[in-house]
């Protein structure tokens, strides 16, 4: 089996260095085989970084391959594990992943675009590196937090919202799942059947999570117009 540093490895595989070291990070690629402080990849390796990048291509997040390939070693089908990942991973919306360089962020976000802030941005999904510059999975919530900061609130805060969101959507999310998983049949699970369940459902959950975070927002529009709109409270004598 032939074997390759990682700097041939990544030229082989059509990617980089830097995205190499990330994938193993992630837990997407095995660590190479260390002989003194050099460290081999092989073929293995070479079709794994094959796999991860046409799963990147079609939109899947590192969380989503690390459990797809998890599932591929421990001997599962990969074609029906990557018709269920479609259905329940794949794009929700038929919005396009886009990239961004560092210099474009600064010019979006301000100076306080620095290294903390792209860190924290990697952390919860919005950015991730591909090479000198980064994939964003959501343009539209990386425009929308560009206006937030353009309207005055600090980019600390904007993280801070996306956050919020991040865990309570993802506490949505569980919940859903979970109701289609307390009603599946008793045994393994077929996953064309869960696949089918899931794309039947999305656009039904989109709505819903629309249509409820809307009237979230008006009830709180509401509270803060009375409360702008309340007299002053007298003073004591």
């Amino acid at each position: 089996m032939a074997e390759y540093r990682i700097d041939e490895l990544a030229h082989r595989a059509g990617t980089t260095v830097r995205n190499v070291r990330v994938y193993q990070d992630r837990g997407l690629l095995a660590p190479p085989r260390r002989a003194g402080r050099i460290g081999w990849y092989d073929d293995a390796h070479l079709e794994r970084l094959h796999v991860i990048g046409r799963l990147l291509d079609r939109g899947y997040t590192f969380a989503t391959i690390r459990e797809l390939l998890t599932t591929w070693a421990g001997g599962g089908d990969l074609g029906d594990v990557l018709g269920l990942g479609e259905a329940i991973s794949g794009p929700w919306t038929e919005e396009e992943p886009g990239h961004i360089t560092v210099e474009a962020l600064r010019l979006r976000f301000g100076q306080g675009a620095d290294e903390s802030f792209l860190a924290e941005a990697v952390r919860l999904g919005l950015l991730e590196p591909d090479g000198r510059r980064y994939r964003v999975p959501s343009p539209r919530l990386l425009d929308a937090g560009a206006d937030l900061v353009a309207s005055g609130v600090p980019l600390r805060a904007v993280l801070g919202i996306a956050a919020g969101l991040r865990v309570h959507l993802d506490q949505v999310a569980e919940l859903l799942f979970g109701a289609i998983a307390a009603n599946l049949p008793a045994g393994s699970p077929d996953p064309s059947h869960l696949a089918e369940v899931v794309a039947r459902l999305r656009p039904h959950a989109l709505r819903a999570v629309e249509a409820t975070f809307g009237m979230a927002m008006r009830d709180r529009a509401d509270d803060v117009l009375a409360g702008l709109q309340a007299p002053p409270r007298a003073s004591s004598a």
